[in-house]
């Protein structure tokens, strides 16, 4: 959870601006709702190296220097982090002195992209080997210092396979397909995001929820840019674009100018109870789908995804509802659908926006009037057994068995 520069201001940097945006951060209360990181994104360097090979500040964006700046932000109690995809120095063949430089400047988070790659008959190598690189640099650097780590967020565009290998390497990671690319990339360079553009993402991310644990976060891009007062979202699809992005365990990067943020995008950006999902210290997996809605299961569709997901948490089992039609609608399921619920069980039900417990679901649950484009998410904590004599005996009929061999679906 932090800040990204990008969105707000592409090369537009300095470290007046930057350490103006940490010390919102802790103004804003967004530092204690979890959101730590101060991540410098692309054209903060010289355009090349100096005689020694280093990577070098640019001197009139950041005249102090990056340690200065990077001091100035550990002392406000946060982290700071580094990426680029404009052209300016990369780190291929450089993995190590620059694994170096960025500890020397104080950084500790790096995202490593995927751009402006070498050919084939420089590198012999393909993408799992370029992030070997640097992810091998990382952990020979702490090993040689005893430092901590740098936090390694990759950049993996297009290749299904990646999933695999990724996830030995990084913390975080970021992926898309060429033809989502521009897409992807409008969101990174701060046009204004939609949201087609948010159920595209989801749609893509259904399919992959697997690949989440504590070992790798799917990074689903810079996610809370798009929570302003006066930008392209309704209230409610900017609270469903929070909640499926938290929720699917994604990291969580503020872009957007924070001096302009309204009351509400500060509600939805620290809110407690689904932050607290998403940063559960017990369970890394992502909520997955359970049932499409609108589609048959498994079916892609970027206009309008899956609908019903669950999940684990340490406190219970989590449930999104999202309304991807563009009226209001009634939102059915039963509990047994999650796998994570026991049969013959009853539930509390705790609604993670309106922040209220809406007493007890027994094998089914609706919710009414979810908004165009809405969200509702809940937690069910176990509550004991069902009532006596319920019928029928089973939630889900199909099969159920009397002792005697009877079936009660006949």
């Amino acid at each position: 959870m932090g800040y990204n520069t990008w969105n707000a201001y592409h090369c537009d940097i300095d470290e007046d601006l930057i350490l103006q945006t940490a010390q919102l951060m802790k103004s804003l209360n967004l530092a204690d709702a979890g959101y730590t990181y101060v991540n410098i994104d692309d054209c903060y360097s010289e355009r090349s190296r100096n005689d020694d090979g280093d990577i070098v500040e640019d001197a009139t964006k950041f005249p102090s220097g990056m340690k200065a700046l990077t001091d100035k932000i550990h002392n406000l109690g946060l982290d700071s982090g580094w990426f680029t995809c404009q052209l300016y120095p990369g780190s291929f063949q450089s993995e190590a002195r620059d694994v170096k430089r960025f500890h020397d400047w104080g950084f500790d988070y790096l995202k490593y992209d995927n751009c402006a790659v070498p050919f084939d008959n420089i590198t012999r190598e393909n993408i799992m080997g370029r992030y070997e690189r640097v992810a091998d640099a990382i952990a020979d650097f702490s090993l040689s210092s005893g430092t901590p780590p740098l936090i390694l967020s990759m950049c993996q565009w297009g290749r299904e396979q990646g999933w695999t290998w990724a996830r030995r390497y990084g913390q975080s990671w970021r992926r898309s397909n060429p033809r989502n690319l521009s897409l992807r990339m409008q969101l990174i360079g701060g046009q204004d995001p939609n949201w087609q553009s948010i159920v595209k993402i989801l749609n893509q991310n259904s399919f992959y929820t697997w690949a989440t644990d504590f070992y790798g976060h799917n990074d689903m891009d810079i996610v809370s840019h798009v929570l302003r007062g006066n930008g392209p979202l309704t209230y409610e699809e900017a609270k469903s674009h929070f909640t499926a992005w938290a929720l699917l365990k994604s990291p969580l990067l503020i872009g957007t100018h924070l001096a302009s943020a309204t009351k509400e995008t500060l509600e939805i950006l620290t809110n407690p109870e689904i932050i607290a999902i998403h940063q559960d210290s017990v369970v890394g997996t992502s909520i997955s789908p359970f049932r499409w809605g609108i589609n048959p299961d498994w079916v892609s569709n970027d206009t309008h995804p899956a609908q019903y997901w669950s999940g684990e948490s340490q406190n219970g089992t989590v449930f999104m509802l999202l309304n991807a039609l563009d009226e209001p609608a009634d939102m059915f399921f039963r509990l047994t659908e999650s796998p994570w619920i026991r049969a013959g069980r009853q539930y509390t039900v705790r609604d993670l926006w309106t922040h209220t417990d809406n007493g007890t679901a027994v094998r089914n649950f609706t919710a009414h009037a979810v908004p165009p484009h809405g969200v509702v998410a809940l937690l069910l904590q176990d509550a004991g057994n069902e009532p006596d004599d319920l019928w029928p005996p089973c939630a889900v009929l199909e099969w159920c068995m009397n002792s005697n061999g009877t079936r009660i679906d006949q």
